[in-house]
């Protein structure tokens, strides 16, 4: 089975390129920005750089976990801490089986 080439807008390279602002982090995953704000606060989200809320930066790896955790709050109506908690356990399981292929 062969791969087929997967076609990304050039709106999302642009932005994936660059590190996200809190808006730019919040409309790609079809959040308020006090959401993402929230979730800082909380220590669930991680700015890549920036101490106040206008200058925070973040990578393009925090928007697919952002992503996933808003998708777990809202499947499972799950709150901040246990989503958060899901998606360490996915990435964990996503790095060890980097790691046993790699064997």
């Amino acid at each position: 089975m062969t791969a087929s080439p997967i076609t990304v807008p050039a709106e999302l390279i642009e932005l994936l390129d660059d590190a996200l602002s809190l808006h730019q982090l919040a409309q790609c995953c079809r959040v308020s920005p006090d959401w993402v704000l929230t979730h800082v606060q909380a220590g669930v989200l991680q700015p890549q750089h920036g101490h106040a809320a206008a200058d925070w930066r973040f990578a393009s790896t925090t928007l697919v976990r952002a992503r996933r955790i808003v998708q777990l709050e809202q499947t499972y109506d799950a709150d901040p801490q246990l989503a958060a908690l899901a998606a360490d356990l996915m990435e964990e399981v996503a790095r060890l089986r980097r790691q046993l292929g790699d064997l």
